[in-house]
């Protein structure tokens, strides 16, 4: 019997496969440009909840 991968494992997985994808025929400046970009939606997202929270 095998065990089975816990759905938060494979969450990840898909996640990380997904972002391979993705990156895998960029340059190394164009995954650089990527990941600031990405980078500044989640700041722009965590602000944003921050503000809800508080008023």
């Amino acid at each position: 019997m095998t065990a089975r991968e816990p759905e938060c494992v494979a969450l990840k997985r898909r996640g990380a496969e997904h972002v391979a994808k993705q990156l895998a025929e960029k340059s190394p400046q164009e995954q650089l440009d990527y990941w600031r970009r990405r980078t500044d939606a989640l700041l722009a997202k965590q602000a944003k909840a921050k503000s809800q929270i508080v008023q």
